[in-house]
């Protein structure tokens, strides 16, 4: 038996399809702009990946979906049986989505309860399982909703870039702007803080940014139970190997997934991209069949 309350969210989640598919939550895309044509965050040129995709493309830009996609994926979810729904989203301080779901809420079949996760990627996929967790054990739509503010809550959220540049074009680097000055001869550490990213550290090599963020991440596990996704762009073998010396060295580790963000996120990070995100409390990410 379905949920009574449906988890609505957005493609910058980038979770792992598998949990999408289990779990029953529906995901609205955002959009790229690619000569001059729209496509939705998870359409890739067969054969292309996306770093290949800003490499060969240079200017990609994003927009966040219409309202009106919004209102039908709520009314697919109440035909389903849903009799609420929470929807939760990348930060307001990165795009407006929250501001368009909030617009398509109005007209709703079903009450909605819109939810922004102050982050994006991981740092939204695990307040959106957090709800879809809550909800498959029969919570309320506040119930729900609370699920989700209280695990965004707990998350850390901490990346490098190999350049700013994307950032740059993207209008997305916030305070980061200070660091680009200096952007050829810096390798930035930024996280995410109130919603927005901002600077953290400077380095001078990859090599040293990588094992910053795996400290950092070490750091912000503690002693308690947690959960880690690194995610990356271009960059799996960075991305294994830093997971593969997480889980070595964070033993209070639940687990720790690897995933490859899409087109929205990698046009404003750029190939090389390499993040890791923190999330404490309830394992939510499935193990097993």
């Amino acid at each position: 038996m379905s949920p009574r309350v449906a988890v609505v969210t957005d493609s910058t989640a980038y979770l792992p399809p598998e949990e999408v598919s289990r779990r029953g939550i529906v995901v609205v895309p955002l959009q790229m702009i690619v000569g001059g044509r729209a496509l939705d965050d998870v359409t890739r040129t067969e054969g292309t990946s996306v770093g290949d995709m800003l490499r060969e493309r240079g200017q990609v830009t994003t927009s966040m979906p219409a309202p009106r996609r919004f209102t039908d994926a709520y009314a697919e979810a109440a035909a389903r049986g849903a009799t609420g729904i929470v929807s939760i989203h990348l930060s307001a301080e990165m795009s407006g989505t929250v501001e368009a779901a909030r617009a398509g809420a109005e007209h709703s079949p079903v009450p909605v309860d819109v939810v922004d996760s102050r982050s994006i990627a991981m740092g939204l996929g695990f307040p959106v399982l957090a709800a879809a967790s809550a909800a498959a054990k029969g919570a309320t739509r506040t119930e729900v909703a609370d699920a989700a503010r209280r695990r965004a809550e707990s998350i850390r959220s901490f990346f490098y870039v190999d350049t700013l540049e994307y950032l740059r074009r993207g209008g997305r680097i916030g305070a980061a702007e200070s660091l680009l000055g200096s952007a050829l001869m810096i390798k930035p550490i930024l996280h995410i803080s109130d919603g927005a990213i901002v600077p953290l550290e400077k380095v001078r090599t990859a090599s040293r940014a990588i094992a910053r963020l795996e400290d950092l991440a070490v750091e912000a596990a503690g002693t308690g139970r947690v959960e880690i996704a690194v995610q990356h762009l271009a960059a799996r073998s960075r991305a294994e190997t830093l997971a593969a010396r997480l889980r070595r060295r964070v033993p209070s580790l639940a687990e720790v997934i690897v995933v490859e963000v899409g087109p929205v996120i990698g046009a404003h990070v750029g190939p090389g991209m390499l993040g890791v995100t923190i999330s404490t409390g309830e394992p939510l990410v499935s193990t097993g069949p």
